[in-house]
Parts: C-alpha cells; structure tokens; sequence
C-alpha cells in the first residue's frame, strides 16, 4: 500500500509540472514572441528568467519562436502569420500596439498574451478586465491615477510650474477624457493649468507641438499614444531644443530617448509576470477567462545630461527617489 500511495504521488506530482505538457501533447510547447522593436534584450531575459522561475528552460521543455519587427509596423502582420503557421501553442506580444492586432487579426483560436498595452478594452482587444472572452489577455500599464502622480512630480521638480502642456492620444475616448479629467483636478488642487493637444497623426505633430510651445509651457508631458509611440523621439527632441522638460510614461525614452523624467510601471515587471500567464494557458487555462491584471512596480527615472543641457537643476529629494539616474 505504502509504494502504491508514493506511485501515485509521484505521478501527480509529474501531471502537474511543466514538463506535463510536453508529455500530453508528445512534443515541446511552443511559445511565439513578437514584438514591434529590435530585439530588446532585457524583456526578452526578464522574460525567459520569469518562465524559469515556473520550471520552462527554452531548448528543454519549451520551444520559443522570436519575431522582432525592427520598428516597421509593416512587417508585423507577416511575421504575426509565420508564428500562427508554426504551431505557436501560445503567442506573446511584447511591446507595440500593432503586435496584439495583427495576432489577434492573424488567430482567433491560439491564445495571445499581450504586455505593456496601455487600455485594451478601450483598444478593443478584450471585453473587460475581470473577464476578457475570446481568445486574448495580458497584461496592461494603464493606471487612472498615473498622470496625476506625474503632474505632483513635476510640481516637485519645477516648483514655480505655471503652465503644463499636455500631449495626448484622442480626446474623444473614454479612457483619453478619464486621464484629463483627472489631470485638471490635480491640477487645480497644485495650480497649474493645462494645455491639452490631441494628436492622433503623426504628421500633426510638429503643427500642435508648435502651438502649444507660443503660450509659455514650463513643461511637456506625453501621455502614452499608439498612433505617437515610436515618434516620442522626436517630439523629445523638438521640447529639448525649445529648452522644454518633457516628463513621460516609458522609462526607454529617458533612457535612450533624451526624455528629462519618467514615472510608471516597471516594463520589466510586466514582461516577469507575463511568464504567469503562459504557464496558466499551457497548463489548460482559457485566455478568456484569465482577468488582465494592472500595473504594481513603479519606477522612476530621471536623465541628468538633459537636466543640465537645458539648465534645470533637480531637487535631491526627488533625485534620492530615483530608481535610476542617467549621468
């Protein structure tokens, strides 16, 4: 009886493991991976390093497929079809609002986790958080409350900030009109107006950045936008010269992209997390019914070089807070 209970176990113990998979279906899982980006090494590690953490060792017991778009959004339906004719037994989207449309566009029975996705309800890539449906779910860095926390923070870095200048997505979307609404109470309780531009084209940019730059702005902050993300650079570049802090979301764009200060979730965190969900759907978990979960790692990072290229000195209480400084 005693080897018959430690048969069983045994046995439960190796249904129950990763390796599982590769049993029930007589070959490894595979894993698709498309981004919009070059390969960006840290995601695709923190990426790897999550799946680890939960017993998958890519080459082992698990199969990944990369796929990176090298930032030409033509080239993402096609490399979205080659991981559906590979037999991606789940398809992960990291980075690049482009990515979760065309794998959602190029299966609608291969489960997809998508990262870092700004409001996919919104986006119309689930029908809700708590119960997304279909065959879609991951993990989004929307956050109500970010923008105001980012409008505190450049009070704390300019203290005499009079006016903001606000670039955002569309203005006529409920999450767009939800972000301002909350900004403009911040504001008010700080003191500071706002001017709000929506942008919705790329070629509209440098026209409304112009406009908005003739009312004497203290500061620029960008709100996350689809239609604007692989344009931050630029329009960094345009505030820099006119001697404009600029303050976003995306630590990249501090970090490579010149921007003065950025605040919100760990990309990195994210990518960690996304291992969770496909360790759910290869152990038999419907997308559909796995909740998209939000942001619960900040990070704060601030590029000292822009600092002292346009002649701000920032505080040491706010540089002490710091997750990473750029020297």
């Amino acid at each position: 009886m005693d080897r018959l209970c430690v048969f069983v176990f045994v046995a439960v113990l190796l249904w129950g493991s990763p390796d599982s998979a590769e049993t029930q279906q007589g070959k490894s899982p595979t894993i698709g991976y498309l981004t919009m980006a070059s390969s960006q090494r840290e995601n695709e590690e923190t990426f790897q390093r999550g799946l680890r953490e939960l017993g998958y060792i890519s080459g082992k017991n698990i199969r990944i497929e990369w796929r990176f778009a090298a930032s030409k959004p033509d080239r993402v339906p096609k490399l979205a079809a080659e991981l559906v004719d590979s037999k991606s037994d789940v398809i992960v989207t990291g980075g690049g609002y482009e990515c979760p449309v065309a794998a959602k566009n190029a299966t609608a029975t291969i489960p997809i986790v998508f990262i870092n996705i700004s409001d996919p309800v919104e986006l119309g890539f689930v029908k809700g958080l708590a119960h997304p449906g279909g065959n879609i779910t991951g993990l989004s860095n929307f956050l109500l409350e970010l923008p105001g926390k980012q409008l505190e923070l450049i009070k704390e870095v300019i203290p005499k900030v009079s006016r903001v200048g606000v670039i955002s997505p569309s203005l006529s979307t409920p999450a767009s009109k939800a972000r301002i609404r909350e900004l403009e109470t911040v504001g008010k309780s700080l003191g500071v107006l706002l001017q709000v531009v929506g942008v919705q084209e790329q070629n509209e940019l440098k026209t409304l950045f112009d406009q908005a730059t003739k009312n004497r702005l203290d500061a620029i902050m960008i709100l996350p936008s689809p239609p604007l993300g692989q344009d931050n650079g630029r329009l960094i570049d345009l505030a820099t010269k006119k001697g404009l802090p600029t303050f976003l979301t995306g630590r990249r764009w501090t970090e490579d992209g010149g921007g003065l200060l950025s605040y919100g979730p760990s990309v990195l965190d994210l990518y960690n997390r996304a291992a969770v969900y496909v360790d759910k759907i290869l152990r038999g978990a419907k997308p559909g019914d796995i909740p998209v979960e939000r942001p619960t790692k900040f990070e704060l990072v601030i590029n000292l070089r822009t600092a002292k290229q346009i002649g701000l000195t920032i505080p040491p209480n706010v540089l002490a807070r710091a997750d990473r400084v750029i020297r």
